[in-house]
This record gives structure tokens, C-alpha cells and sequence, in this order.
């Protein structure tokens, strides 16, 4: 037997008993869920890491057998991803996700969405006004594919019937679509475009707000304010909120573009844009609902009050689960995983 094999047999007998013992956490682990590791064995997982990264160290340095070391690399690289890795199910990061990971982005995007409100309902009472004065305005700020049978032209009467659709749910699947379609392009947009100093961000969701207040303009003009009002609240809540949230997102990586503070820019940019990253996931699930609800609800439910109230109750919601402080301790314990 040469020296070099005499080395690599007693470096491996000396060290091996723990490396089995890794391995048979690691399989449990693999083959199980961190749960079903005992007290002890959490305890021991980091400390054995350790040592046969220190082994595999030692093998490399020594040139010991090519078999050794591919051996530890793959131990080390297994118990790697048990310590710092995240063990949590498809359905925990899902519930993560929902509970605490949209609402805490959202939370953390306080002032950006303030902002992005104001430039909205700016942009709408600026066309408001300006249409209310001059109707001519309208076609300036409603494109005319929008526009279908609302445009100045028309009656009251025929602008009364866009409001109340009487039971008729053929085509309605496709109408919700393509509303979401539109709607998910507007925020995607908003978002995307963030990385300019947020400038075309908020130019595009000044835009939404004068379409907005020109539309709800030209029905107050032939007196249906109350009415026009409950058709878009009913859906508006959930879909204006998600168009301001998307928005606010966009400015959050804007602002750390300009400004990134004492760290890099990079990693300011990385770490504003994974918490933009995740509202933005959530707006889509906002359009989504509000693209249904436009599709269907608004159009099957006709009467006014039950409008404002499925619309304010939607919001008081949404405001809820985004702003009221929740418990996020049992979170901090599974994120932490085996390195805790």
C-alpha cells in the first residue's frame, strides 16, 4: 500500500464516524421534513458541517484519494442547504406569502403608496375639472377604444344602460379577461418602469387618473354622479388600489435608484426590488379578483346601495390586511430553519 493510500485510510477512519452521523441527519432530513429531527440532532447539524468542511479542507490540501474528496463535497454541499437553506414546503411559502411576506412589503412601501395615491386622484381631479368645462377634454384623455357608447355624444339614457347590465352573462368570462389583461399591463408597466428615477412610473399613473376623472366627469354632466359612482367603486376598490400598489412599487425603485443611501446602489436596488418584486405579485392577484368582480359582480348586481357597500367593505378589507400589525414570531423560527 503507498503512503499517499495509507494517509487517506487513516484520515477517514479517524473522521468518518462523523460523517455517517451527518449523513443520516441529512437522509432524515431529505427524506423527511426538518421537524423531524430530535433536539440534539439540530444541535449537532451545524457543528458537523463544520468539521467536514474543515476535513474536506484538509483533504484538498493534502491531495489525499480523489475519491475522499468527492465524497465530502457532495456531504458538504448536502449540509450546506440543510443549514442555510430554506426547508419550508411549497404550501408554508405559500402561506408565507399571504400572511406575512404581501402584507410586510406593502407595509414597508407606506410612503411610496401615499405618493402614488395623490398622483392618482390628482391626475382625476384635473381632468375632472378641465372636462367638466369643456367636454371636448374627454377625447383627449379617454382613448377611443375605451370609449364604446360613453362619449359625449351619447343620451343619459344610453349611458345609464352601460351602467346596469340586466342578467345578461353571455361574453362576460371573456369581458373579465380582457379587463384583467389591461389592467395587469397598466401595473406591470407602473412597475417596470421604476428603474427610470420612477419618472414614467408616476407620468403613467397620472395618466390612469385623468382617465378616470374624465370618465366620471361625463356621467356627472348628464347627472348619473351616484350611479357612475357605485358601477366603479364595486370593482375600483380592489382594482385602483392594485394600480396605486403598483405604482408605489415602481416609485420604491426610483427613489433607491436616485438615492440608495450609505450602502451601494446594487445592493439597494436588490434589496428595494425584491420587496417591490413581492407587492407586485400580490397586485396581480388584485387584478385578477377585481377583474372578476368587474366581469361578473358589477354587471349582476344593479343596485346602487349594494354597489357602495360590496365596494367599501372590499376596501376596509384590503386596508386591513395590509395594515393591521400581525404576530410574526412563529415565521421568524421556520425561516430560520436548521441554522437557527
Amino acid at each position: 500500500m503507498s503512503e499517499i493510500s495509507l494517509k487517506s485510510h487513516k484520515f477517514r477512519l479517524d473522521r468518518e464516524e462523523s460523517w455517517k452521523q451527518l449523513e443520516q441527519i441529512l437522509k432524515r432530513l431529505e427524506n423527511r421534513s426538518i421537524r423531524s429531527l430530535t433536539d440534539e440532532q439540530m444541535i449537532a447539524l451545524p457543528a458537523l458541517y463544520r468539521a467536514t468542511l474543515s476535513s474536506l479542507n484538509v483533504a484538498r490540501a493534502t491531495s489525499l484519494d480523489q475519491d475522499v474528496i468527492a465524497y465530502l463535497e457532495s456531504l458538504s454541499t448536502r449540509a450546506y442547504f440543510a443549514v442555510y437553506g430554506n426547508q419550508k414546503r411549497m404550501t408554508a411559502r405559500i402561506k408565507y406569502f399571504f400572511q406575512i411576506g404581501w402584507p410586510q412589503a406593502v407595509q414597508n412601501m407606506s410612503r411610496e403608496t401615499i405618493a402614488s395615491a395623490l398622483v392618482l386622484f390628482l391626475g382625476a381631479l384635473l381632468a375632472y375639472v378641465m372636462v367638466s368645462n369643456n367636454m371636448d377634454w374627454y377625447f383627449s384623455f379617454i382613448p377611443e377604444g375605451l370609449m364604446d357608447s360613453r362619449s359625449p355624444a351619447s343620451t343619459t339614457a344610453e349611458l345609464r344602460e352601460t351602467l346596469y347590465h340586466d342578467g345578461d352573462t353571455n361574453g362576460l368570462t371573456e369581458f373579465a379577461s380582457s379587463l384583467f389583461s389591461h389592467t395587469a399591463q397598466i401595473a406591470i408597466f407602473a412597475f417596470a418602469l421604476g428603474f427610470a428615477f420612477a419618472i414614467p412610473s408616476v407620468a403613467l399613473i397620472l395618466y390612469n387618473g385623468c382617465m378616470l376623472g374624465a370618465f366620471v366627469a361625463l356621467f356627472v354632466d348628464k347627472g348619473l354622479g351616484f350611479e357612475v359612482g357605485g358601477w366603479l367603486i364595486i370593482h375600483g376598490a380592489t382594482e385602483i388600489f392594485a394600480i396605486i400598489l403598483a405604482g408605489a412599487a415602481g416609485m420604491k425603485i426610483g427613489w433607491t435608484v436616485a438615492f440608495p443611501g450609505k450602502i451601494s446602489r446594487m445592493e439597494a436596488l436588490s434589496k428595494a426590488g425584491a420587496e417591490a418584486a413581492s407587492a407586485l405579485g400580490g397586485v396581480v392577484i388584485m387584478l385578477f379578483l377585481a377583474g372578476l368582480i368587474e366581469g361578473f359582480g358589477r354587471q349582476l348586481i344593479t343596485n346602487d346601495f349594494i354597489r357602495y357597500a360590496f365596494g367599501f367593505t372590499s376596501l376596509g378589507m384590503w386596508l386591513a390586511y395590509f395594515y393591521l400589525p400581525r404576530n410574526n414570531d412563529e415565521w421568524d423560527i421556520e425561516d430560520h430553519g436548521a441554522s437557527s
